[in-house]
Formats: structure tokens, C-alpha cells, sequence
């Protein structure tokens, strides 16, 4: 599987899903043209069950054509779905306070009371990336601002939520460092280094330590205590996320742990019996607690073939290529929507459909679209990598 024709061929797939499947399905379904901004919940014709509109999927839909305007081609259309988003945002998103609301009613009304960090990294991220594809400085200061915002209401350990700064028992969380490294690395160039590098610092610090179980190389929700629940697609997501701050820093130890870590999450994860990836399961040997630990989920496997195709790339490891050909066969051949587009949302333990529809609360133009473009462009590197060692 090392040859130029394979991963040209890999390259391709992605590529094709991403430009003429899923990106297509979002730009036909998704746009609010009465109101402004993204109808996300979608069903499986893409048809809109549920007008609320949650500030953390507009967020994550602007980034998205965003990014692939600044990364991919600057395409009149991507940047104009983009900026039907960010105008929204700009104009409903906030309360006089400058605080992100976390849900609107389709007129933009807000629907529930600011409180959850990680949405406002989404908004951070999304307005950075929208500044760098529009030119526009005013997106540009309302990203710092909430950055900013992000960082001043970050008290105590890293991780550690608003409600928790309001009084409630502090609990260290996993996704929040996880994600506030994602949109450190988003708006670097926005950024002066010191804050950069601080901000970076103390999300690795706090995934590798008070996260990391060092005897199993697994990683846990909450502070890792020698096993217990882990969630297997957060895993590999901050994985992939901590790779990138290893390859900034040339740290390989760094980027062997990570590496090692993703390849233990999708081992732990995956269903012998049926195939694919669980979205969690408990390191401890009890049975699994959470609702809906057995379900195959979209996202659990869109982030593990990022973790695997970067795994490899940057490492050369055989057995990163094999898992990812593992989780990439299952995938291909269950998620995917061959009728109507995009993929569906959850299966049964068995493979079956569960969860059809394309769009709900959590899942939007984010994770699928995301996982194509970069598989796409790791393996195309890996392809001119292989042709030009030829």
C-alpha cells in the first residue's frame, strides 16, 4: 500500500466526496436565505426538521468554507456561503455584553444563556478564518475579542468550564483544552507568539498530564485514575490536534506518544466482532455505562482517519497505514449516503443505519467535510512524496 497509485487514489476519493458529494449537499440544503445563516438539521433528503440554529454549527459551518476558500481556491460561492454565516453570527450571536449565545430561533432570537467556552472557540476560529478569506477587519477584531474573552474566562486549570469559574464543583473537561488548541493553531498568524506559545503550552500540558493515562497511553474525560470510560473520538481527535503542536515544536518524543496514543484509542475502540469503531468504551473492563457506547458514530470515524492518515505522514509507521486502511474500508462501505449524499449519523453495533439524518444538533458541515479535505491533502503529499522518491 505504499505506492504513488494507491494514495493517488486515496487522494482522489477523498477529493471527489468532498468536492462533488458534501460540500454540494450543505450549499443546496443548508443555506437560510429568509433569515440569514445555516439550517443544520437536516434528514436524510437534507430537508430542514428543525429551524433552531446553534451558534457552535453556524460557527463551524463559517470555518469550513472559509478554510477552503484560504486553503483550497478562493471560489465566489464558498466565500459567499461563508459570509451568509458570518453575518449572522455578527448580528444575533452576542448579547449586549459581547457574550456568545449557544442557540437562536431561525430569526436569530437567542434561545439559551452564554456559557460553554467551547462554542466560543468554534466562533473564534470561524471569524479568524472568515477575516483571512474576506478581508474583512471587523471579523478579524471580533475573533481577538472572543479569543480573548476565551482566555480571561479560562480560570483554574486549563479545561476547566464557565460554570465551574461561576461556583459549581470544578471538574477538570478534556474537549476545552483540546479545542482551545485547535484555535490557538487557527489564528496563529492573529496572534502575538507569546500568547501562542503560552496558550499551547498549557493545553499540552493539561491533554499529556492531568488527561493521559501513562501506563495504558489512553486518554480520559476526566483526570485519568488508571482506567475507566474513555470517549474514542475525542481521543484521536486531540491526538491529531497535539501532532500538530509537536510538529510546530519539533518534538518527536511528542509526536511518538501522540501517535502511540491514537493507535491504542482505535484499538481499544474497535468492534471485533462487527467492525468498526465504538464511540466509547471503558478502559477498566466494566461494561460500558454511557448510552449508546455500542452505536458506530460519523465523527468518531472521520476523526480517526485524520489521526491515522497524520499519524503516518509524519512518521512513516506501518501500522498506522494499516489501521487507517481498517477504519477507512468500514467507513467507506457504511457511512456514506448513496441516494440522497453526505453520510449518516450513527449505526447500530451491526452496521445498520440507526441515525439517518445529516444534521442535528452536534453533527453539521464540520467533521465529514474536514476529515475529506485533509485525508485528501495528506495523501496527495504522500503521492508527490512517493513519485518524486521513485
Amino acid at each position: 500500500m505504499h505506492d504513488q497509485a494507491v494514495f493517488s487514489d486515496l487522494a482522489r476519493q477523498y477529493r471527489d466526496a468532498l468536492l462533488t458529494d458534501v460540500i454540494p449537499f450543505w450549499q443546496r440544503h443548508s443555506i437560510d436565505d429568509a433569515c440569514g445563516g445555516y439550517f443544520t438539521c437536516l434528514d436524510r433528503v437534507g430537508a430542514s426538521y428543525d429551524e433552531k440554529k446553534y451558534v457552535m454549527m453556524q460557527a463551524r459551518q463559517v470555518w469550513l468554507f472559509s478554510a477552503l476558500v484560504n486553503r483550497l481556491e478562493r471560489r465566489p460561492d464558498w466565500l459567499e456561503t461563508a459570509r451568509h454565516g458570518a453575518a449572522f453570527l455578527a448580528a444575533h450571536g452576542r448579547d449586549a455584553a459581547g457574550n456568545w449565545y449557544t442557540g437562536l430561533d431561525s430569526a436569530g432570537q437567542p434561545l439559551a444563556q452564554p456559557r460553554d467556552l467551547v462554542c466560543d472557540c468554534f466562533v473564534a476560529m470561524a471569524l479568524g478564518q472568515f477575516a483571512l478569506a474576506a478581508g474583512d477587519d471587523a471579523a478579524r477584531e471580533l475573533a481577538l475579542a472572543t479569543y480573548g474573552h476565551i482566555l480571561r474566562n479560562w480560570d483554574g486549570p486549563p479545561g476547566q468550564n464557565r460554570e465551574a469559574a461561576a461556583g459549581a464543583p470544578a471538574s477538570p473537561t478534556l474537549t476545552l483544552p483540546v479545542i482551545l488548541a485547535n484555535a490557538t493553531l487557527e489564528l496563529d498568524g492573529m496572534l502575538d507568539a507569546a500568547t501562542v506559545a503560552d496558550t499551547l503550552g498549557a493545553c499540552l500540558r493539561h491533554v499529556m498530564g492531568i488527561h493521559l493515562d501513562r501506563e495504558r497511553l489512553l486518554l480520559h474525560e476526566g483526570a485519568a485514575s488508571g482506567g475507566g470510560p474513555i470517549t474514542v473520538g475525542l481521543g484521536v481527535e486531540a491526538m491529531w490536534i497535539m501532532m500538530d503542536i509537536a510538529r510546530r515544536r519539533g518534538d518527536g518524543h511528542l509526536l511518538g506518544t501522540c501517535v502511540d496514543v491514537a493507535l491504542n484509542t482505535v484499538t481499544a475502540g474497535w468492534d471485533d466482532a462487527y467492525g468498526g469503531l465504538y464511540s466509547s468504551v471503558d478502559t477498566s473492563g466494566a461494561p460500558p455505562s454511557r448510552p449508546g457506547s455500542d452505536q458506530k458514530v460519523w465523527w468518531v470515524h472521520a476523526e480517526a482517519l485524520i489521526a491515522l492518515a497524520m499519524g503516518y505522514e509524519r512518521t512513516g509507521r506501518d501500522d498506522c497505514l494499516r489501521w487507517f486502511r481498517r477504519v477507512h474500508d468500514y467507513t467507506w462501505a457504511h457511512f456514506p449516503d448513496p441516494a440522497y449524499g453526505e453520510w449518516y449519523s450513527a449505526l447500530d453495533r451491526r452496521g445498520d443505519v440507526l441515525q439517518s439524518y445529516k444534521g442535528g444538533r452536534w453533527k453539521g458541515c464540520f467533521h465529514v467535510p474536514r476529515a475529506l479535505w485533509m485525508c485528501w491533502q495528506t495523501f496527495e503529499r504522500l503521492a508527490q512524496q512517493t513519485a518524486g522518491g521513485a
